[in-house]
């Protein structure tokens, strides 16, 4: 295979090795969430939830440092994405009339408009990142109002919409963490499609000890919440 086709061949495979890996993620979760860190963690927000809204006047304060915290990292993830894209922008534009001496280290199709694809496929990537974690702030913001009112003490239906919310804003702030991933094959493309297959095929592997958990972290989480669950859904049913 020429040097110059290896980009219309490994990048596409790598992007399909990491799509398919976060396809399957996708279904493992809305069949089975138990078994993927993801879905865990959706069911301990929920809880957590129903326990600080039992007492809104006696937990408020410790919901809203909690829900602070989680803007925090969404700000600081938005904050670094759009910075990042900015530095790139500028890097373009600036590199655009310079010389091919980086091109030295690149194995692979070396045309200028390769290179323009590459870097515009990664402030994207940045700019996608950006806007999922914008809308999980709008999503955390909004639960620290809700979780705060203490008329829906005692009111399970409203107290499922604002675990919907906080879970919202979770799964977003997840899918920005998701397009941070990304960003590494994409920015190992610059110095060829080689590194940049190998990238997502170790980066796929990684994610799939990460986002999977372990029989004996399902058992641990399964008796640490299905008695307390019970109580607090019963107690939230009851009149206030």
């Amino acid at each position: 295979m020429e040097e110059e086709q290896l980009d219309y061949v490994l990048v596409p495979l790598g992007l399909l090795v990491f799509g398919t890996y976060h396809v399957w993620l996708l279904i493992t979760i809305l069949r089975y969430p138990i078994r993927t860190v993801v879905g865990l963690n959706a069911q301990s927000r929920r809880q957590w939830a129903l326990s600080m809204m039992t007492d809104p006047l006696k937990n408020g304060v410790l919901a809203v440092q909690t829900i602070r915290n989680n803007i925090m990292a969404s700000t600081l993830l938005a904050t670094t994405a759009i910075t990042l894209s900015s530095l790139i922008g500028v890097f373009v534009s600036t590199s655009s009339n310079s010389g091919n001496t980086a091109s030295r280290l690149v194995y692979g199709n070396k045309t200028a408009f390769l290179s323009s694809i590459k870097y515009f496929a990664i402030l994207l990537c940045f700019l996608v990142a950006f806007l999922l974690n914008v809308q999980s702030i709008r999503y955390y913001a909004h639960v620290s109002f809700l979780a705060t009112v203490p008329t829906w003490k005692g009111q399970k239906d409203y107290i499922e919409y604002v675990a919907r919310n906080l879970n919202r804003g979770s799964y977003f702030w997840s899918l920005g963490l998701r397009a941070f991933y990304l960003s590494f094959p994409l920015f190992l493309w610059i110095f060829g499609p080689i590194p940049m297959f190998v990238c997502c095929c170790i980066m796929s592997c990684v994610l799939y000890f990460l986002d999977t958990s372990t029989s004996f972290t399902r058992h641990l989480h399964t008796n640490s919440l299905k008695g307390v669950a019970y109580d607090d859904v019963e107690s939230v049913g009851q009149p206030s």
